[in-house]
């Protein structure tokens, strides 16, 4: 014996916070490793979620008394490992394995991306995320979005009202650029008690530029392709009342055919049902969540495009009952992509929400980047 006596027990020397095997944990405890006397020789601390292994940084304090985490709040859903070697004062190392689990969230948050993975896009894409739940910690959710292009440009966050937060340059992409989108929204808090799920990366590339020029007065379209003109289109845009925005639009949605009817977007008669109910409307393209399209037209008489407006203010292109491709909507739909601009000018109506669509290339840039979150 060497008067020391005898070591005492492990979980004496070494006490770790929050207590070993216990479950349900919250995020707001705090997680410690201490010791009473003596001083902690290391400290491992690992956190486990779906399957994937993540050490947790953290440093032992001067005096050799604590451990502390560099995130101070613990992560929801998650296993913890927590492996402690600890010195005392007579020179005996005792060790400590602690487990415990923290409370799984009753709601979460999710982000729906546009464009879709993968995706070759025009040159006119915003990315936007849209959330499944009402965001009010913005300025969190707006950090744990990182997107990034190649050849780099500067890409700034806008967000719309509490539940969509759009991406853009301050010019349209070049084409060519490689743009990628990380999300990374596990165990962000966007609202009290609401946590991300997902850890998500996308990209998308960049396509030729093509960008067409509605003029509502003259009543044609000027396709642009590379910054040369392609084509001038005849058209028919929004009829007196019922006109077609002005301003930059995007094509978010690509239809080789699809059912308009007018009670969707407001248009009703007397009995409720829509001013009209188009079964097969040919090669349209989205150009507003509100309901502008950009779309064949084979029921009104061929003598319409390019000298008057008729629509109820979705633009119209000359086609045949089914789709042509031969037609100038079948045309203009096989040269087009997601992502391309379609800007409306010297048309009887207001500019186009930025909300309405990816409509946000009608803001100033310095407009635009006065809507982030994060000052």
């Amino acid at each position: 014996m060497d008067g020391r006596g005898a070591p005492p027990a492990p979980e004496e020397v070494i006490r770790i916070t929050p207590d070993d095997g216990s479950k349900g944990v919250g995020r707001d405890e705090r997680l410690s490793v201490r010791v009473s006397g003596g001083r902690l020789e290391s400290v491992r601390v690992v956190r486990s979620q779906d399957a994937r292994e993540t050490p947790v940084p953290g440093r032992i304090t001067a005096d050799g008394r604590r451990w502390e985490p560099a995130d101070g709040r613990l992560a929801p859903a998650a296993a913890y490992t927590v492996d402690a070697v600890a010195v005392d004062r007579h020179g005996h190392r005792s060790a400590r394995h602690a487990t415990f689990t923290t409370q799984v969230p009753r709601e979460r948050f999710i982000g729906y991306v546009t464009p879709e993975n993968r995706a070759t896009v025009g040159t006119g894409m915003i990315v936007s995320v849209e959330f499944n739940r009402r965001i009010t910690r913005r300025a969190a959710v707006e950090r744990a979005v990182r997107v990034t292009a190649d050849p780099a440009v500067e890409i700034r966050p806008h967000w719309f009202g509490d539940d969509r937060l759009d991406f853009r340059p301050e010019k349209y992409w070049k084409p060519g650029t490689r743009v990628t989108v990380r999300l990374r929204f596990r165990d962000v808090e966007g609202a009290p008690g609401v946590y991300g799920l997902q850890y998500r990366t996308y990209s998308f590339t960049v396509g030729r530029s093509q960008v067409s020029v509605v003029d509502a007065a003259e009543h044609t379209m000027r396709v642009h392709r590379d910054g040369e003109l392609l084509a001038t289109v005849p058209i028919t845009a929004g009829a007196p009342g019922t006109a077609t925005y002005n301003g930059k639009m995007v094509v978010t949605e690509m239809l080789e055919l699809t059912r308009m009817n007018g009670a969707t977007v407001g248009f009703k008669k007397a009995d409720g049902k829509g001013e009209y109910d188009i079964p097969d409307v040919p090669h349209a393209m989205r150009l507003t969540t509100s309901g502008t399209f950009l779309h064949g037209n084979y029921w009104a008489p061929a003598d319409v495009f390019g000298r008057s407006n008729v629509s109820h203010g979705c633009v119209g292109l000359r086609d045949v009952k089914g789709g042509g491709s031969d037609t100038p909507a079948g045309w203009f739909f096989d040269r087009s992509l997601v992502g391309d601009v379609v800007e409306v000018v010297r048309s009887k109506d207001g500019k186009v929400a930025p909300d309405n669509g990816l409509g946000g290339w009608n803001m100033s840039w310095r407009a635009w980047k006065a809507g982030s979150a994060v000052k």
